[in-house]
């Protein structure tokens, strides 16, 4: 039933003209494990999916033909023939497709990838299927889904052989934002506060699946004892298992996303380099590109780094508390940690981080949603070692938003020294910048100002509620 999908409202808009549309279609779509595509499809085309399949993982050329077939078979196809190659199947498909007198046929081919296996012919086959029948059809929806990102670009949405300029529509599927979590939880039968509810997303960030795994009998940190810290935790074990279903040589993979929860603004390539002991070349090229179209690691240029170069920064919330909390320590309970110098250190960074990948709800706050900005770290050397700001947003119009982000259970006090600190950094980024535009001194935080501390400096407040709009 559509009313059970929280959020997509764009993606069902994009399932929903396709449905409608009087032509063929072939949808890719993409984003990372466990954030809900199969969800997505199999809950909008519930009553109009007349066939789905989806590939093996590590399965062999036989093993996922043989699996596809006998889908076919359970769905009624009437042949006692065996496949020899991904050619045949692809003509059983349609004779199946062709025995239906429904109006309007939607497939869906899960795990693409996992079917592609070496030297298998696979793409020539879906290339051959679309091409020489599907295209003179106007009752096929074709929806093709894959963890592995990185292969749909190169096989599917870029594909420059058969299939190119074939996709008729592609949708990215993101994970939830924090206010679709939020209606997430409370449909689970949670009743946190927004702080919880931020505090479960920097832990786990906005992974259906992940999410869905919460026991609203349990706590928070009752949750994350269970699932994260526990020996046989569900959410334990998947960080091997996420990398080793998306990547080969995982390992390679492990390492750089290692070297870059070490760095809280990450990176860059030869610093990657140094810290992994990989080596340049090609290899390390498809490792950087691949974590970036799954997901795992952002690029940037920061403002006032010399030399300008491309930083590679990890912004997987799962991925970071692993490293940080699991693999290098032996913690025995979440709560153990609340309140500690470990926890406002990780809080710290991740709430950077949310803050970062809520950008549009913080442009909202400020008003400033149609303006074009560029999000920025901006360091700056002095003698006195210099300052860095891991947000700063350059808009288009004459003013620069200078971002501090603060993540306390209690309203933050800006003390004597903090509103010096903050002047300081107000005239170092004046310098900068020539002076050719305002700059407003904004402050992100999880439970606003102390009505008593020197606020004076602050031209905007944005709060953590703000964050969920």
């Amino acid at each position: 039933m559509k009313d059970l999908i929280i959020g997509r409202k764009a993606e069902q808009e994009v399932l929903r003209e396709a449905f409608e549309s009087n032509k063929s279609e072939f949808i890719a779509i993409c984003g990372r494990r466990r954030v809900g595509k199969t969800f997505l499809v199999k809950e909008f085309f519930e009553n109009e999916l007349v066939f789905q399949t989806a590939g093996i993982h590590n399965g062999t050329l036989a093993q996922q033909i043989k699996s596809f077939h006998q889908e076919l078979l359970d769905c009624g196809l009437k042949s006692d023939k065996e496949p020899k190659d991904w050619l045949d199947v692809f003509f059983m498909l349609r004779k199946y497709l062709e025995s239906l007198e429904t109006k309007r046929k939607v497939i869906l081919l899960d795990e693409l990838p996992w079917m592609d296996t070496p030297k298998s012919g696979f793409i020539a086959a879906l290339e051959h299927f679309w091409n020489s029948w599907v295209t003179g059809r106007h009752d096929i929806v074709l929806i093709v889904c894959g963890s592995a990102t990185s292969w749909m670009m190169n096989k599917l949405i870029n594909n420059h052989g058969g299939l190119h300029d074939r996709l008729t529509r592609d949708i990215f599927l993101p994970p939830f934002n924090l206010h679709d979590t939020r209606l997430f939880l409370e449909r689970k039968g949670f009743h946190l506060s927004n702080y919880e509810v931020a505090e479960c997303y920097m832990v786990m960030g906005g992974t259906p699946y992940y999410l869905d795994m919460l026991n609203p009998m349990l706590s928070l940190s009752q949750n994350i004892d269970y699932l994260l810290l526990s020996r046989y935790g569900g959410l334990r074990r998947e960080f091997n298992n996420l990398y080793a279903s998306l990547f080969k040589n995982a390992k390679d993979y492990i390492e750089v996303v290692r070297a870059l929860s070490n760095k809280r603004m990450g990176l860059t390539r030869d610093e990657i380099i140094k810290a992994t002991k990989l080596k340049s070349g090609g290899g390390l090229t498809t490792i950087l590109e691949n974590l970036e179209s799954c997901d795992f690691i952002r690029t940037y240029t920061g403002f006032g780094i010399t030399g300008n170069p491309q930083i590679y920064q990890l912004i997987d919330f799962y991925t970071f508390f692993y490293m940080r909390f699991i693999e290098k320590k032996n913690l025995s309970s979440w709560s153990s940690i609340q309140g500690t110098g470990d926890f406002y250190t990780w809080a710290g960074l991740t709430f950077e981080l949310l803050s970062l990948v809520h950008i549009d709800q913080i442009k909202k706050r400020l008003g400033i949603s149609a303006i074009k900005t560029r999000e920025q770290v901006w360091r700056c050397k002095d003698s006195n070692g210099g300052t860095q700001v891991d947000l700063v947003i350059f808009r288009d119009d004459p003013t620069i938003n200078l971002c501090e982000m603060k993540f306390t259970m209690k309203p933050f006090n800006i003390s004597v020294s903090y509103e010096e600190n903050l002047r300081n950094k107000l005239e170092m980024l004046a310098n900068a910048t020539n002076r050719k535009k305002s700059i407003q001194i904004t402050m992100i935080s999880a439970s606003g100002l102390d009505k008593s501390s020197h606020k004076s400096i602050i031209s905007n407040e944005v709060t953590l509620d703000d964050l969920f709009e």
